[in-house]
């Protein structure tokens, strides 16, 4: 099941990067700026801890934001015409925390399966 996570993961990763480097992306879901950044990074924050769910939470939050970062750095490319916004990291960065603090919260409260006897 993991390998199917991971192929949603990279294909979800794929669009998110090349919808935020589009010069004239369309408008897959009319909503503000700040809201898809959060509906991407937050769809990812979930694919992510489903592909790989022994990685540590806070690594995926890490790298997930580094992410959010590099996008916004390449979005200062002239050529893309777009525009770099510190405050679209800190939302992706806001959405990843609170799915994992959610994710964290799930885990924890699920009985774990030692605890079960046969």
């Amino acid at each position: 099941m993991q390998f199917v996570w991971r192929f949603l993961l990279l294909v979800a990763t794929c669009f998110a990067v090349t919808m935020a480097l589009l010069p004239h992306p369309p408008g897959v879901v009319e909503v503000g700026d700040k809201y898809q950044h959060m509906l991407a990074f937050g769809t990812l924050t979930i694919l992510y801890a489903l592909a790989f769910p022994t990685t540590p939470l806070p690594r995926i939050g890490e790298r997930l934001s580094f992410l959010g970062a590099l996008v916004e750095v390449f979005q200062s490319i002239p050529a893309l015409h777009r525009d770099c916004d510190v405050m679209d990291w800190v939302a992706d960065t806001f959405i990843i925390v609170a799915v994992l603090v959610v994710i964290a919260l799930a885990r924890h409260l699920r009985p774990s399966r030692r605890a079960v006897a046969p």
